[in-house]
This record gives C-alpha cells, sequence and structure tokens, in this order.
C-alpha cells in the first residue's frame, strides 16, 4: 500500500490549507497548538522543497537508522564474525523501509484508502492501523524488542495483502507483468518477516530449519527467479524488483547492470529453491540488491529527493534487499570464515 506520483506542489497545497483552515480559527487550547504545530511544519516542508509525504519519510527513515545503528554496533558486531557481520545490517535494510511506508499512511491517507478492497468497511481506519503497525514493527525490528511477534504479526499482515489485493489484480489481468510483480513484491516482504520470525523460533523445525523460514524461502526464490527472468526480457528497466521505471541514460552500463542483475537473480532463487547453498545464495543476492540500491537508485534519487516515486523505488529495493538478508541470517548455516 503505497503512493503514486506525487509532485512538489502538494507541500505547497498543504500549506496553504492549513494557513486558511488556521485563520478560520481551532476551537480549544489544543486545536490552536496543534494548527500551529501543522503550519510551522507545513512551512518548513515548503521552503526545504519537500512534499510532507516526502519529508516525513525521510525522518522516520533517520530515526530509525540511528536506533538500529546504536543496537547493531553496540551489541551485535563484536560477536560477529566473518560474513554474520553483515547480517544485522539486512535487518536495518528490512526495518527503514517500514517506517517510511507506515508514514505514508498518514500523508497519503485518502489515495492509500482507494487500494482497500470495496467491501472491507472503514477504508480509512485500516489505512491509519496499517500505518501504525509498520512504524511499531520497523522499530521493533531494529531494535529487537518483541521482534519476533512482531515480525510474525508483520509477515501475516503482508501475506493478507497478497491474498486480498495483489492476487486478485494478478488473476484478473493474468498477462499483466506488473500485478504479478507487485504480488510476489508482497509475498517477498511477507517472507522477510516470516524469516526473521522464524529464525528465533526452536519449534516446529522441518530438516533442522524452522518451517517459517522454509516458507520464505521458497517464496523469495519464486520472486528472485520471476525477477531474473524480467531482467533478460526487459533489460532497460530499473533492476532488482522491476517495475514500469526505465534506467536513466546517464547511468553508465545500464544494460549491462539488468543482464548481470538478472543472472544473479535467477542463479541464487533456483538455489533457494533447490534448498542448495541457501546462505551463501541468499547472502549474495542480498548484497547484489543492495549495491543496486547504492549505485542505481541512490543517484536517481539524489537527482530527485523529492519525487515520491524515487522515494518509493529506492526503498522498496532496499526492503527487497534486506529481506534477502535476513533469510540469509535465518539459514541454519553460518560462516566458518572468521575475521
Amino acid at each position: 500500500m503505497r503512493a503514486n506520483v506525487r509532485g512538489i506542489e502538494r507541500s505547497v497545497q498543504l500549506f496553504q490549507r492549513v494557513v486558511i483552515q488556521k485563520h478560520k480559527g481551532v476551537n480549544g487550547m489544543f486545536g490552536d497548538s496543534l494548527g500551529d504545530m501543522h503550519v510551522d511544519f507545513a512551512a518548513a516542508s515548503a521552503v526545504l522543497g519537500l512534499a510532507s509525504i516526502v519529508l516525513w519519510g525521510y525522518i522516520a527513515a533517520a530515526v530509525v537508522l540511528v536506533v538500529g545503528l546504536v543496537r547493531v554496533i553496540k551489541d551485535e558486531l563484536p560477536q560477529a564474525h566473518g560474513l554474520d557481520k553483515i547480517m544485522p545490517f539486512g535487518r536495518l535494510c528490512f526495518a527503514i523501509p517500514l517506517a517510511v511506508f507506515g508514514t505514508e499512511h498518514f500523508t497519503d491517507t485518502s489515495d492509500i484508502a482507494t487500494m482497500v478492497p470495496s467491501w472491507i468497511p472503514a477504508h480509512t481506519f485500516w489505512v491509519y492501523l496499517v500505518g501504525v503497525a509498520l512504524m511499531a514493527a520497523a522499530l521493533s525490528i531494529a531494535l529487537k524488542v518483541q521482534s519476533r511477534l512482531a515480525a510474525t504479526l508483520l509477515g501475516v499482515m503482508f501475506f493478507s495483502f497478497v491474498v486480498l489485493m495483489d492476487m486478485p489484480a494478478a488473476l484478473a489481468e493474468p498477462n499483466n507483468r506488473i500485478a504479478w510483480t507487485l504480488a510476489l513484491r508482497e509475498l517477498a516482504f511477507a517472507s522477510g518477516g516470516f524469516a526473521f520470525a522464524g529464525a528465533q523460533m526452536s519449534a516446529k523445525r522441518a530438516l533442522g530449519v524452522p518451517v517459517l523460514v522454509t516458507v520464505a524461502r521458497i517464496c523469495i526464490g519464486m520472486a528472485a527467479v520471476f525477477y531474473g527472468v524480467e531482467h533478460f526480457l526487459h533489460p532497460t528497466l530499473a533492476p532488482g524488483v522491476p517495475l514500469e521505471k526505465v534506467i536513466p541514460e546517464w547511468i553508465p552500463a545500464r544494460v549491462i547492470w539488468a543482464y548481470l542483475a538478472g543472472a544473479v537473480l535467477v542463479a541464487a532463487g533456483l538455489c533457494l529453491l533447490a534448498d542448495k547453498k541457501t546462505r551463501l545464495a541468499a547472502t549474495y543476492l542480498g548484497l547484489m540488491i543492495l549495491l543496486l540500491v547504492c549505485f542505481v537508485y541512490l543517484p536517481l534519487l539524489v537527482q530527485s529527493p523529492a519525487d515520491i516515486v524515487c522515494v518509493n523505488y529506492f526503498f522498496d529495493t532496499l526492503m527487497f534487499g534486506g529481506a534477502v538478508l535476513v533469510l540469509a541470517d535465518a539459514s541454519n548455516e553460518r560462516s566458518a570464515t572468521h575475521i
């Protein structure tokens, strides 16, 4: 449940609406204070040239990044060895986008409410509830506080999105690759939650691996193979999670990026589906996705920091890479290399 194309004009419109509302008067001291806060934030948003939906996302990302890094650097890195040192950062890559998307449910409520199936009542209530759930899960997973419960509920929530919205849309248009891409993306996000929760469970294991981790491995493997094939069929599209955005021509070797990403996605996806070298395959795949974030999506975001489309592409791909690394960390293999 994400916002679509937005312009910087939204911040100006919001500022104007709040100022008008303020001049009309707000009953009570609390209303006056709240109105002042809205005006001040809208003014700051307009001065920075960022719409509220973008600015709040950046703020949420920064908060989760800082608190998560403190936890990782202080408590986890000293005990990690070899490739295991990478894994806590995968968890942060998974958690940070949750906070960003959570804020969008409060800054773009009306648009997101249209995505709720018509037969479900109280659309606005569900949008707010999901927003709170996403931000709470982001902090819980980043800090590892009640994180198994949070990750399990998060996985169930994303899986419900697949069942209630994405799969019906894909089945209604079976030849629409975008619908299937979105369905598999949400399934991969659900799998990240399941993998993180499963890694902390000791019961109900299948061949030594928690059932939730096995489910996550299969789902992420399917998504990886599908995305990899899409890279070869549509090499000019932005790599990682291939939707509609075309790689700008100013990015060097853009087609090579696509073919390389496609090959890694297919190879790693097949390893995950076959349960062969799962940890190694997921680790390399997750790192490759994060490299795409750094060398493709970050330059796009720097070029257009106020564009909500670029913001969402950046954090979507970051979360996909984080989900893959969470799966790698959840596998029962451990790096034998110590540094």
